[in-house]
């Protein structure tokens, strides 16, 4: 394991992920699960981890209890090596009563923080990112440029380029100007990097011209100081990362793999129905980088006459005989009846099992926890601690708009979301 504790990392997880609504409904965006085992989380703080960066600051706001719960049980590192994964609440101080303004006013208001370590360099990072990266690669392009600032940049064709910031480079590398989501052909030939400078440093431009910022910035830490004690800017995006192009040395740090930003239900369900196939394009049982998550001690999971197809199933499930899941990805404590059929869906689990105290306490006089007989799902994300009865058909049906609900049941960008804690009875039709 690398140690890199020159490095101190901030992740931003404080924003209300409204387009991620309603799996945010009662929880960050942060928090919410992946892979049928992980929380969006793990993956940044991950990243950190297998760079060997371990000095890590969580920044939250809303909806904040359960993403503390999952941090507070699951990093923890020995007291020799002084790693730490802290968090940083928005809180009423004697030097503001404000919330959280944007990404560079979350960390202004936390830069004691930064200024009481001796760490030379600051890692600022979303909490809502797909991607697996060496955060070394990029200290170590951020050092041989002599930079002020580096900023990750992903080729992207043109067709994407109205989705992101946009960098124009000299030929060192070194960012001269940032257009954000550039609409027209002439912005875009005003940004546009020429690929055979990619080639030359080794990213194959394969029809891509333009490189978009990831959000994620390594600072010196004293220049992140300068930027953020002496204005009052509150986006990293819009207002400090042009500002510092301007007056600093920005570097980009050129990266080739897998990026995605889950911030829809769209993108979200998509990049989890990715993770079942044979070869994805993101690996999650990858051995010199794995995902790091909070163990559950669940028993195995059990299946009886099933038939799984191209799906992630994670521990503690009972699967009985004659249901069939396909693509699909089901989550911890799952409680899945005979002959039902599962189709392209993300279940999400449970937090108890029907037996536990809790499940019994909660049932009520609707269906029990899980997922009752002869049961169709097809295209859906469930959260947690559904009770889905027998006999249920839940599929978006022809000519339904992208956005509306039916019943207990909501529809955003065109994917049906099952919300926490719903009840669905006996019978029910979308």
């Amino acid at each position: 394991m690398r140690d890199q504790n020159d490095v101190l990392c901030l992740i931003l997880g404080g924003g209300k992920g409204t387009r991620l609504r309603p799996l945010t409904e009662d929880r960050s965006k942060p928090a919410v699960p992946l892979a049928a085992k992980y929380r969006l989380i793990d993956i940044p703080i991950s990243n950190c981890i297998n760079s060997g960066m371990r000095r890590i600051y969580l920044i939250t706001q809303f909806n904040s209890v359960s993403l503390h719960r999952h941090i507070r049980q699951t990093y923890r590192f020995d007291p020799f090596t002084g790693g730490f994964v802290e968090i940083l609440a928005a809180q009423q101080t004697n030097a503001g009563e404000l919330w959280y303004q944007g990404t560079a006013d979350a960390v202004r208001k936390n830069l004691r923080y930064i200024e009481q370590s001796d760490a030379p360099y600051v890692l600022i990072l979303s909490g809502d990112q797909l991607y697996r990266m060496d955060f070394c690669e990029m200290l170590q392009t951020h050092r041989d440029a002599n930079a002020d600032v580096t900023i990750a940049g992903l080729p992207v064709e043109d067709d994407k380029a109205a989705q992101f910031g946009i960098m124009r480079l000299d030929d060192q590398g070194r960012v001269l100007g940032f257009l954000e989501k550039p609409q027209t052909h002439e912005e875009l030939a005003h940004v546009r990097t020429d690929p055979r400078w990619m080639a030359d440093h080794g990213v194959e431009p394969r029809g891509r011209t333009c490189l978009a910022s990831m959000g994620i910035y390594l600072f010196n830490r004293q220049t992140l100081l300068d930027l953020l004690v002496k204005t009052d800017y509150q986006d990293f995006g819009r207002e400090v990362f042009p500002a510092a192009i301007r007056a600093r040395k920005v570097q980009v740090h050129l990266f080739d793999g897998y990026w995605e930003d889950i911030g829809t239900i769209r993108a979200f369900y998509e990049t989890n129905l990715m993770l079942t196939e044979p070869n994805p394009p993101f690996s999650i049982d990858h051995a010199d980088a794995p995902i790091y998550t909070h163990p559950r001690f669940l028993p195995p999971t059990r299946v009886d006459g099933a038939t799984i197809i191209g799906s992630l199933v994670a521990d503690g499930c009972r699967i009985e005989h004659g249901t069939v899941i396909d693509q699909s990805l089901i989550g911890p404590r799952c409680i899945i009846g005979p002959d039902v059929t599962i189709r392209r869906t993300y279940m999400m689990g449970n937090d108890y099992y029907p037996w536990d105290a809790q499940g019994t306490k909660n049932s009520g006089d609707g269906p029990p926890l899980g997922i009752g007989e002869r049961t169709f799902i097809e295209g859906a994300i469930v959260d947690k601690n559904c009770r889905i009865g027998s006999d249920v058909t839940i599929k978006l049906p022809p000519g339904f708009p992208p956005d509306g609900e039916r019943g207990p049941v909501l529809v955003r960008d065109g994917v049906i979301c099952v919300p926490r804690n719903a009840v669905i009875p006996n019978g029910w039709t979308f």
